[in-house]
Formats: structure tokens, C-alpha cells, sequence
């Protein structure tokens, strides 16, 4: 073969080569959170949770709660909380991080960062976007399936969201209202203190995410709403 024709096929395989890999990394920025989806799918591939657990899944507050198990034992709980998540992305990544277990219950925490652009996402967008997820896992998960949404949390970070994130809360409180199989589970009243003021010493350095003493209180709040199999 021509020195030059093999010149030319190896520049060719170098550079098809270079378009996938380049495809591939463009492909994961387009797509937030993959990455972290694809370790939940590595994880899987290793130890496939048995069906019929509880998903805890949504955004950072999850995800950030690494220790989940130590404060409900005895309870089969699957953390695929991600990122800052919004309900867009739970909703786009709906199948790989809820449908897949085909869970007994689901506690959703997702809404918080959707607001935090606060020049185009409004609590009716948020409510709006719940609904979209709620229909999902109703067409695609049994009817006995038990779904709870955690109210939105206040933070010092993110005060300034706070009448916001009350009347998001409000408008998916009453929207769950008229709704089966589902529960409103509101975290929020309970981190503020007497003066309706967020607590201050609950939060991590960024004053958004939660330290032990947040999660305390979570866990107060949340094992009434955990069903055992």
C-alpha cells in the first residue's frame, strides 16, 4: 500500500476517534447529573437492589445525606438523590432513578433549586412540573405504590426564596390533597425557629446544606411516613 494512502487512513482513524470521544464528553455536559447517574448504573451492575424498597430521590439534600441507613434501620431505603437536580432532571432521569426498583414507596425532595433561577421558574412552574412527575409514576409505577413529597426546605442561603418556597408548598400541599396514594410531608415549619426564622446552626459552611443536627430533624419527621414490608 501507498506510504501515503496508510498516512491517511491512520489520520482518518485518529480523527473518528477524536469525534466520538469528543461526542461522548459533549454528550455528558449536555446531559447534567449523567455522571452520577452512570456510577448509580455501576453500582447496579455490582448488587441490584431487590424490587419493593424505599427510593429517596431528588436533589442534594438527598444525595448529601450519605448516611441515610444509620437513621432508619431495619428500613430498605435506595438513596438516588443527585446533584442540584431540579424537577426537570428527576423527571428526565425518572426511569434510571425510581422506575427501574419498582419501589413500594417514594419519597421525592426536588423543587428547591428549580426556583433558584428566580427570573423564570415561579411556584406555579414548580407545581406544574410536580404534576408532570406525578403523572409519570403513576402510569409507569403499580397502583400500590406509596409516593411522599418533602416540602421544600427554608435555608439561610436562600432566604431570600422563602415566600416562594412557601407558596410552592402550599399549592403542591393542595394539589396532593386531591390526590391517592400520596402524602405532603412538611419539613419546613419545623426548621424555623419560634419567630418563623430559619435555624441557624443546622446547615453545613454554605448555609444550604444540612449538618447532622438538619438531618435529626428529619428523621423526626420522617419515620411516621415510612411503611415497613
Amino acid at each position: 500500500m501507498h506510504l501515503k494512502y496508510k498516512i491517511d487512513i491512520k489520520i482518518l482513524c485518529l480523527l473518528c476517534f477524536a469525534f466520538v470521544v469528543g461526542f461522548s464528553n459533549s454528550t455528558l455536559q449536555a446531559q447534567p447529573f449523567k455522571q452520577e447517574i452512570l456510577q448509580f448504573q455501576k453500582s447496579d451492575s455490582i448488587v441490584m437492589p431487590p424490587k419493593g424498597q424505599i427510593v429517596f430521590a431528588g436533589s442534594s439534600s438527598f444525595t448529601k445525606w450519605k448516611d441515610i441507613a444509620m437513621y432508619f434501620p431495619g428500613y430498605p431505603i435506595i438513596n438516588r438523590g443527585f446533584g442540584g437536580a431540579t424537577l426537570v432532571d428527576l423527571i428526565y432521569y425518572v426511569d434510571e432513578a425510581i422506575i427501574q426498583y419498582q419501589p413500594s414507596q417514594v419519597l421525592i425532595y426536588c423543587g428547591e433549586n428549580d426556583m433558584a433561577d428566580i427570573d423564570t421558574v415561579s411556584p406555579a412552574t414548580v407545581l406544574d412540573r410536580f404534576k408532570t412527575l406525578h403523572r409519570i409514576l403513576l402510569k409507569k409505577l403499580p397502583r400500590s405504590t406509596k409516593i411522599v413529597f418533602v416540602s421544600i426546605k427554608p435555608s439561610v442561603a436562600r432566604w431570600h426564596l422563602e415566600s416562594k418556597f412557601i407558596e410552592a408548598n402550599k399549592l403542591i400541599e393542595g394539589y396532593i390533597a386531591t390526590q391517592r396514594n400520596i402524602q405532603y410531608l412538611d419539613v419546613h415549619t419545623a426548621m424555623l425557629d419560634e419567630n418563623k426564622v430559619v435555624l441557624q446552626d443546622i446547615f453545613i459552611a454554605d448555609k444550604l446544606h444540612m449538618n447532622p443536627k438538619g438531618y435529626l430533624i428529619w428523621q423526626k419527621l420522617f419515620f411516621p411516613y415510612l411503611i415497613r414490608k
